[in-house]
């Protein structure tokens, strides 16, 4: 049979705010990966951003300087490190090319659901506004799914007729 232990009310208040400190920690751990990751990305795109400019001459440079590259990492680094994945990257420089405009409470999902919105506006609207990283793929999606339906009406209201 167990026994029964209770504690007294200066042990509760102990555990309470162990049990806070802790949680608390494991948050800002979270958050301080989430921005690490971010950074890696954004250091990433603008490295190969860099070595793509050096073979400007080439057109299709940088679609061979990726796919080469992914080739070696994905194999040690896994698919964090695709061909898209590194297209990706380099969006996310071109987009963000200051490091101090990258804000630490954004994370690399959200960041990379950002940079896929075309209208540069629209992406700053909900970069501004972003609760949670569920509610801002939801709600980016939603944008985006409904700015091609606005651009498809458009498209459609000013095609000739014929």
């Amino acid at each position: 049979m167990k026994e029964i232990v209770t504690y007294s009310a200066a042990e509760n208040q102990l555990y309470l705010d162990v049990k806070t400190i802790i949680e608390d920690a494991r948050a800002n751990a979270v958050r301080s990966v989430d921005y690490n990751r971010v950074l890696m990305y954004w250091k990433t795109g603008r490295r190969v951003f860099e070595e793509e400019q050096r073979g400007a001459e080439r057109a299709d440079y940088g679609s061979y300087l990726i796919e080469r590259l992914a080739q070696r990492l994905e194999p040690g680094y896994g698919s964090g490190f695709s061909k898209r994945q590194l297209h990706f990257s380099v969006q996310f420089y071109r987009t963000y090319p200051k490091v101090n405009a990258l804000r630490s409470q954004l994370n690399w999902t959200q960041y990379r659901t950002l940079i896929q919105i075309s209208d540069p506006d629209i992406a700053s609207k909900y970069e501004l506004y972003l609760p949670t990283t569920e509610q801002l793929v939801d709600q980016v999606e939603e944008g985006k799914r409904e700015y091609d339906r606005m651009k498809q009406q458009e498209a459609e209201q000013n095609a000739p007729e014929g």
